[in-house]
């Protein structure tokens, strides 16, 4: 059976943001990132959650509350939607190892340079707090809070790590 087309609501607001006025953020950064996005002064900043760990939330919230900039807080795999709608301005990723080629990031990282080249939206690369694992326990991603979301004999799988190419890459910047 051929699938009918879904409505969609009216109430999704267009004009809730004005073309390209978001800059994403991605990863667990170093604070002195922080100190260069106020100084760029961006009209929106959106911060992707960072799962399974929410580490990415829990460090950007708190130094972005430090320097008195209110955020607003995404799951992962909302930025789609953002892109779609023609919001995001730049893509601002963290790195854990930088090569000629390509670099060591949070996983999420990929689909990010992927849809900034489809939107013709730049992503640049700071210096990330480095991680020590790149794979996460396959319960962090069944459960949530301490709560399980995913039924008995489901497998998990968590990688925490991914390679983003170079032609992703806009530009790497290195904050002294």
């Amino acid at each position: 059976e051929i699938m009918k087309p879904v409505h969609v609501p009216t109430d999704i607001r267009r004009d809730s943001f004005q073309k390209r006025s978001i800059v994403l953020l991605q990863g667990v950064f170093e604070p002195r990132v922080f100190d260069h996005l106020k100084g760029k002064k961006p009209k929106e900043i959106f911060l992707l959650e960072g799962r399974p760990s929410l580490a990415a939330a829990r460090n950007s919230c708190q130094q972005l509350r430090k320097r008195k900039i209110i955020p607003t807080l995404i799951s992962d795999n909302m930025a789609g939607f953002l892109f779609f709608q023609d919001w995001v301005k730049e893509i601002w990723v963290s790195y854990q190892e930088v090569a000629q080629d390509g670099a060591l990031c949070e996983v999420g990282a990929l689909i990010l340079g992927i849809l900034g080249k489809r939107h013709k939206v730049p992503l640049y690369l700071f210096p990330g707090k480095p991680g020590n694992k790149f794979i996460g326990d396959a319960k962090e991603i069944l459960s949530f809070q301490g709560k399980r979301v995913a039924p008995f004999g489901i497998r998990g799988y968590a990688p925490l790590v991914e390679w983003l190419p170079g032609k992703y890459i806009t530009k790497i910047i290195s904050i002294e």
